[in-house]
């Protein structure tokens, strides 16, 4: 039974790094096509409409799903973040306090 729950545990977590790596592959080809896509507007209009920006946006839409898909909606905040800030802070007042 052990064994099959870090089979699971296995399986789950190369799953989880197979979709961030997924996220960032198309991060990179956002960067790089838009990036192509700007240096064309640039090329054709010298930026008299930067329709390149629409794409940025549209594409960019679909890339922030992406992400909270990927690395949820609390991401920056995660899960503990709450308790390793109280801990910190506590951390810190003891230091402060220490030497005053």
């Amino acid at each position: 039974m052990e064994n099959l729950d870090k089979e699971n545990k296995y399986y789950r977590a190369k799953a989880r790094v197979e979709a961030i790596k997924k996220f960032y592959l198309s991060l990179a080809s956002y960067v790089v096509f838009i990036g192509f896509l700007a240096a064309l507007n640039y090329w054709v209009n010298q930026w008299q409409y930067a329709w390149f920006l629409w794409a940025a946006f549209g594409w960019g839409i679909g890339l922030v799903f992406h992400a909270v898909k990927v690395f949820g909606v609390n991401a920056f905040f995660g899960r503990n973040w709450e308790e390793r800030k109280i801990k910190e802070f506590m951390q810190d007042d003891e230091i402060h306090n220490k030497w005053s």
